[in-house]
């Protein structure tokens, strides 16, 4: 079960939830490849030298495969964690964020204490799909969110359900339309 839907309070749903993009895998997407390719290029060593050396070189050697194999298994399987640590959803009160396994870092705003949503993207960003939210709200508190899937859709659907919050300073059922007791005209 993940955060998110453990933390759900009665009556409360997940409207939509993204993720931190694959972009931020890349440093051990690189590096997991690089072992990979010298654990490949040392058996291709092996097979080509495999009756020139002693068997304990050739244990050596084999020793060395498997474990650069297994770093780079390691590397990318840490890539994977990081990225799958970040939860980020959008209920019908809330936005909540969680960051970490060991250690956990949450952050959730009120819908109704949201004031700006801004979304940067790089070029790179927009053509690959991923940006950074900074959520303002009411006091000044800013959280920004960076690399995450789709902001804009993220974004969009953040004021969708801001338009279905009642008004401020409304009572529930009361709609923009209908003058409240101070501002009927006499008569």
């Amino acid at each position: 079960m993940s955060y998110i839907t453990s933390t759900l309070i009665p009556g409360e749903t997940v409207i939509y939830q993204t993720r931190l993009h694959w972009t931020v895998m890349f440093g051990q997407v690189l590096m997991g490849w690089l072992f990979f390719a010298g654990s490949g290029a040392l058996a291709y060593f092996y097979w080509l030298n495999r009756g020139a050396y002693g068997l304990n070189t050739q244990h050596l050697i084999l020793g060395g495969v498997a474990a650069l194999f297994l770093i780079g298994f390691i590397v990318l399987l840490v890539g994977m964690m990081r990225r799958n640590a970040t939860e980020m959803a959008l209920t019908n009160r809330r936005v909540v964020v969680k960051q970490g396994l060991a250690s956990r870092r949450t952050i959730e705003m009120l819908l109704c204490k949201i004031e700006t949503i801004e979304v940067t993207e790089t070029t790179t960003g927009r053509i690959l799909g991923f940006g950074t939210i900074l959520l303002i709200g009411t006091g000044g508190t800013s959280e920004p969110f960076h690399n995450i899937s789709h902001p804009l859709q993220f974004r969009s659907q953040v004021l969708q359900q801001l338009e279905r919050l009642p008004a401020r300073g409304m009572e529930v059922g009361e709609s923009a339309d209908t003058p409240t007791p101070a501002h009927r005209p006499a008569g």
